[in-house]
């Protein structure tokens, strides 16, 4: 069975939320409860799905993003199973994400969306698309590798390095996993970490240890993935990273741009895995652009 809680009013839409205090709402099918906030323009337009990163909730992508692309699109970011505020089991491959993912679009009444996949989201959009075609119109996958890609199945040893080096000197990891230790990288790092923390109120709850194992098993199982033929896909591809990615070192990016037959590159430099982050000023207008073309 399929239930929604109530959207908000048509009045309060018009008072113009913004990705730091859009309601959160929850859809539910079977015994799974998805959480979700959605924003932007929702008539007409083909909307956007956003998949997140390893141990990321609703309160894990960037409000200048979030916000820049509702400005032209409706956008819907959502815990899968088991992650912050869905219930369940939380997966431990990126096939059943993806499968998690199909459920939530379909059950969203969605007959084709566009996907932004970051990181391990950008994965999962891989499994998606090759799963459901007919689903997908466009999407765009930052700091992400192809199955079996170079050196993705040791980042949770990366990973818990960079967890070490952010509790030793009280940072967030993120500041380590994300960005680059050039005085650029830091800076982008300090401010993307602030741009977090502007939802004060009804934020998500934080990934639980359990799910976390089980999307490093999914990330450690996916780097150890026999390769799959992606000149299959014939969606447009927007592929972006930074020029100095530790977790999913930039090569992968590279390679999936090139397997990709329909594919656009971009490449931030003096920039690391969260390269989206820290040149968002550039990344918004020009995934604009993409899906607009």
């Amino acid at each position: 069975m399929l239930f929604t809680t109530p959207a908000p009013p048509a009045a309060a839409k018009a008072a113009g939320y913004s990705w730091k205090n859009v309601p959160t709402q929850t859809i539910t099918v079977g015994d799974v409860n998805f959480a979700y906030r959605e924003l932007g323009k929702q008539n007409g337009g083909t909307p956007v799905v956003f998949l997140v990163h390893l141990a990321a909730v609703l309160d894990n992508w960037d409000p200048r993003i979030m916000d820049g692309m509702a400005a032209k699109h409706h956008v819907i970011a959502f815990d899968n199973r088991g992650i912050g505020a869905s219930s369940g089991s939380p997966a431990n491959s990126m096939e059943q994400m993806a499968d998690d993912a199909i459920t939530f679009i379909k059950a969203k009444g969605l007959t084709q969306v566009d996907l932004l996949g970051f990181s391990m989201g950008g994965m999962v959009a891989q499994e998606i698309v090759l799963k459901e075609p007919q689903l997908i119109r466009k999407m765009i996958v930052a700091g992400t590798g192809p199955a079996g890609g170079e050196g993705i199945s040791s980042v949770a040893g990366v990973t818990f390095y960079d967890m070490l080096r952010g509790f030793f000197t009280g940072q967030d990891a993120k500041q380590f996993l994300f960005f680059t230790r050039t005085p650029g990288g830091i800076a982008a790092g300090k401010a993307f970490l602030e741009r977090l923390k502007e939802r004060t109120e009804n934020r998500d709850k934080e990934i639980s240890v359990r799910a976390f194992m089980a999307q490093l098993e999914a990330l450690r199982v996916w780097g150890q993935k026999t390769p799959v033929d992606l000149s299959v896909v014939k969606q447009p591809v927007l592929v972006v990273n930074g020029d100095a990615d530790r977790m999913v070192p930039t090569p992968n990016t590279h390679d999936l741009a090139r397997r990709l037959p329909n594919s656009t590159l971009i490449i931030y430099p003096d920039a690391g895995h969260g390269g989206i982050f820290q040149f968002h000023a550039d990344f918004v207008p020009s995934a604009l652009a993409f899906l607009g073309r």
